[in-house]
């Protein structure tokens, strides 16, 4: 059955709809390519003057390819086949007698827009939904439908590339300045004014909008070569290298404005061929499969939306849950906080983003004021008989949330839900004096709470399923990607974090300088080394959690004594100016008097990979220990801890993931190696048992579904989030 249904209207203009069959979103099929040549075929045989393209789905143009087809590529020759077949579907098209037209509402993205390009004409709505980009490069791959070619002559090489390179989605009037639309026009007459453009003739060839400075530069070779030269230093000082899609779209841009049209368009084919086969792109797009099988999870009918909430607390923690409850999620939010002062700073908090988001022309200046209108705040329980959904978010004191449990039972409705922002404490000692522990949960966000895609959801063993299932879709409103984890103190996140903190301080005390050893776990491909990220996030807060998380699982999660010493000189981290680094106007530095305090005398012995190797090591070996106990409920969830919520290298596609393809024996050979010196290293058991058996985590083919390109912008996590997004995160973040 085609996607394509075809009628012509008085003035001989075709419109072409396309719906897909049965499902929400258009995708590039198999099929597409020979229905779409069989359309053209039938507006040349008709003589017909244009032919418009426009959606038959309420919400998207086209939103990728399936990527299912990838997958199914066996070999580099099979993929080749997928770009070619593309790039030759739209050359036909370009090369038509009449002018096509791509009316475009929704999503048009990766090879959804790549059609667009290929038509002469391009009208869109002016609707929020409207997005145009190309990222495939947060699925490890480059646009492989003549992307790389038909862009940068639109929108001129610089613009292209930064958009391609971050898998930038550009919005109406974004695209409507840089020459990617020839008009934005309100919903109610796309038709109509695509299929005045399509009575138009053929386009000529576009020139792209530049600017003085940046047409002198792509205008000629020498120019081009600092900008090609510029845009490969920034991918490596940015991916380290590890990411391989950036660096084959430069070359495949390069390819368009130096090589002929076929060796350039050959150029871009072979790129995506090689892309698709790679290990990295592999991990990534398991990561997309897996975010999405998540969406699926914890859905009922009768898990009523929390439109109202309540956030007790105005720092930092309170301000971004806020913001996130009212901007992405669209509730109406109500802050508490024990000083009015507390509360405008929340309230501030939301308003400098904004202000900022208005500043880019994201939004006017009336949005801005109808989303502060939905926060309000105040210093009592005024307005909290309303609420579906109280989150607090005050200190690590047991008591204290305790007692707010009280408050909230005795303010709030009886079917209120009560959801802890703990980092450490488990929730059932939270719930246990609770009249309605149905009705406790635990929601952990990580720092900044705006910026960071995780959150953990905790439910203790009276929680309810619709308690849960509440829960969880309101953090996907809030734009999060949600993992369920067992009620155990540091629950996922913070337990597999805290044994590679402590591994690196040990380092630290054996003599090895705090920049080999973050520089180590950089380029093994964090964001940020583990001592970086404690002064981020604070080495006080740290120092809170080990003693719960060695009180309730032993030994091994017992920090350092000498970090003490750090939080009696007030050397807390980022936020007094000093811990193992300074911080100035002029960025950080390594503070060389931690030395002396901490009585160490530098002597290194180990080399990077030695120092990378332990740290992860301790990393790993508590993962698969989580999920033994049931602290996550498979590989999948571990993987996408990790990776969202502590930066866990996404190329490598999660602990889980990178243990099978290092092989778990190897592993464990490595853990017992460290163990024969120090007993923490001792291999979990299901490692033993999984290197005895050859087994691995995940079977030979990790998903079996068919998905689009990119769906949401709360998906956008994978390799672009690398370039841009993860690293921004994690560098700021604290998991904590």
């Amino acid at each position: 059955m085609s996607v394509f249904s075809y009628e012509l209207n008085d003035r001989r203009v075709a419109i072409v709809t396309i719906d897909v069959p049965g499902e929400k979103m258009n995708t590039l099929r198999d099929s597409f390519a020979d229905d779409l040549l069989g359309i053209l075929k039938q507006g040349k045989d008709d003589n017909i003057t244009g032919m418009v393209f426009i959606s038959g789905k309420s919400d998207n143009f086209i939103a990728g390819a399936d990527i299912k087809m990838l997958d199914n590529a066996q070999n580099r020759e099979d993929a080749l086949a997928l770009s070619e077949m593309c790039q030759q579907a739209f050359f036909t098209m370009k090369k038509q007698p009449y002018p096509t037209v791509a009316a475009i509402h929704g999503a048009a993205l990766g090879g959804g827009l790549e059609f667009a390009l290929a038509c002469d004409y391009r009208v869109c709505t002016d609707s929020d939904i409207t997005k145009l980009g190309l990222p495939e490069v947060q699925l490890g791959l480059l646009p492989g439908g003549g992307g790389t070619q038909r862009l940068p002559k639109l929108v001129g090489i610089q613009k292209a590339l930064e958009w391609m390179l971050t898998g930038k989605q550009v919005r109406a009037k974004q695209a409507k300045k840089a020459g990617l639309v020839n008009d934005s026009v309100p919903h109610s007459i796309l038709l109509d004014v695509a299929a005045k453009f399509a009575t138009k003739g053929k386009a000529k060839a576009a020139q792209p909008k530049l600017d003085r400075i940046s047409k002198l530069l792509e205008s000629n070779p020498f120019g081009r070569n600092i900008i090609f030269k510029k845009a490969q230093d920034n991918v490596m000082k940015k991916t380290g290298g590890h990411y391989p899609a950036p660096l084959n779209i430069i070359k495949a841009v390069r390819a368009s404005v130096e090589l002929g049209e076929l060796k350039a368009y050959k150029t871009e084919a072979e790129g995506f061929a090689d892309l698709v086969m790679t290990d990295v792109s592999k991990s990534l797009r398991g990561i997309f499969f897996a975010t999405t099988e998540m969406k699926k999870e914890y859905k009922t009918d009768d898990a009523q939306p929390v439109k109202r909430t309540a956030v007790l607390g105005g720092g930092l923690m309170g301000a971004g849950i806020a913001h996130v409850s009212a901007v992405k999620a669209g509730a109406l939010v109500r802050i508490k906080d024990v000083a009015q002062q507390g509360v405008s700073n929340a309230m501030n908090y939301s308003y400098k983003i904004l202000s900022k988001r208005q500043k880019r022309r994201i939004m006017s200046k009336t949005e801005l004021q109808l989303t502060m209108n939905k926060i309000t705040g105040g210093t009592d329980y005024t307005a909290f008989k309303h609420v579906d959904m109280v989150i607090e978010a005050v200190f690590e004191d047991l008591q204290l949330k305790q007692s707010m449990v009280a408050d909230i039972e005795r303010e709030s409705r009886e079917d209120t839900i009560f959801a802890s922002n703990t980092s450490s404490l488990p929730i059932s000692q939270i719930a246990a004096q609770a009249q309605r522990p149905e009705n406790v949960i635990g929601l952990h966000y990580f720092s900044p709470v705006e910026k960071m895609p995780l959150v953990e959801i905790i439910p203790h063993a009276g929680t309810s399923e619709k308690t849960i299932a509440r829960t969880v879709n309101f953090a996907r409103k809030q734009g999060k990607t949600p993992i369920v984890v067992k009620d155990k103190a540091g629950f996922y996140v913070n337990r597999i974090l805290a044994p590679y903190v402590n591994e690196a301080a040990n380092l630290l005390l054996a003599g090895e300088p705090i920049d080999k050893i973050d520089q180590a776990l950089v380029e093994f491909g964090f964001p940020v080394g583990p001592l970086a990220l404690l002064d981020e996030v604070g080495i006080d807060i740290g120092s809170k959690i080990a003693p719960i998380l060695e009180k309730e699982l032993g030994e091994r999660f017992k920090a350092p004594d000498a970090f003490e010493r750090l939080i009696d000189s007030k050397r807390l981290g980022r936020k007094t100016g000093r811990g193992f680094y300074t911080y100035e106007k002029k960025g950080k530095k390594v503070d060389e008097s931690v030395y002396e305090l901490l009585g160490i005398t530098q002597s290194p012995r180990l080399n990077k990979q030695e120092i990378a190797s332990r740290c992860v090591a301790q990393m790993l070996n508590e993962a698969a220990r989580c999920l033994d106990e049931g602290i996550i409920a498979s590989a999948r969830d571990g993987d996408i801890g990790a990776i969202f919520g502590i930066g866990f290298p996404p190329f490598l596609g999660g602990p889980f993931s990178y243990m099978d393809k290092r092989g778990i024996n190897k592993v464990c050979s490595e853990l017992s190696t460290y163990a024969s010196d120090n007993a923490v290293f001792t291999p979990a058991e299901s490692l033993m048992e999984l290197a005895e058996s050859g087994g691995r985590f995940y079977a030979s083919n990790k998903a079996d579904v068919t998905l689009v390109e990119v769906s949401s912008e709360d998906t956008n996590t994978t390799e672009a989030a690398q370039c841009e997004e993860i690293t921004e995160q994690n560098s700021e973040g604290k998991p904590a």
